[in-house]
């Protein structure tokens, strides 16, 4: 599947009062009518059932110079506080979810239907908002486990 070139994206959510995120490169359109998208995180994954719990959630689709975000947010394990610190971020307007600012798109999400699909779940979103951040950036690919640009 490396052979695959994927976009690069972060998950985040609210819990508590608590902000979870996770970058994913499994993200996609489901259905234009309704607008419907997915992702797919690994059920050991703590943001899992995080992300389930709080029922929305945001994605920021990452442009080249959000590499290191994109890292971060991958690393197992890492301090649940301050993880935004240093990353320029809103608050999304319907979901209070975590979208960075120099993401290529946002999106706000109502979880509207989880499927099994072995060690991962498939969580499809109904948009509740889009947005472009950065209307110039360009996006992060993912291919051959490394990132690259469109070039």
């Amino acid at each position: 599947m490396g052979r695959f070139a994927t976009g690069v994206a972060i998950v985040t959510s609210v819990v508590d009062g608590t902000d979870h995120a996770m970058t994913v490169n499994a993200f996609a359109s489901v259905s234009l009518d309704p607008l419907l998208v997915m992702f797919c995180p690994e059920k050991i994954a703590r943001f899992h059932d995080l992300a389930l719990d709080a029922g929305e959630w945001a994605v920021s689709v990452l442009a080249e110079e959000m590499r290191d975000a994109s890292q971060w947010f991958a690393t197992r394990g890492r301090m649940l506080d301050g993880q935004l610190q240093g990353w320029e971020h809103v608050r999304g307007p319907v979901t209070g979810a975590a979208i960075f600012k120099n993401a290529v798109a946002a999106l706000e999400c109502r979880t509207h239907a989880v499927h099994d699909a072995g060690d991962h779940s498939i969580v499809v979103g109904e948009v509740l908002s889009l947005d472009v951040p950065s209307p110039d950036a360009r996006p992060l690919i993912f291919y051959e486990g490394d990132y690259h640009g469109l070039d």
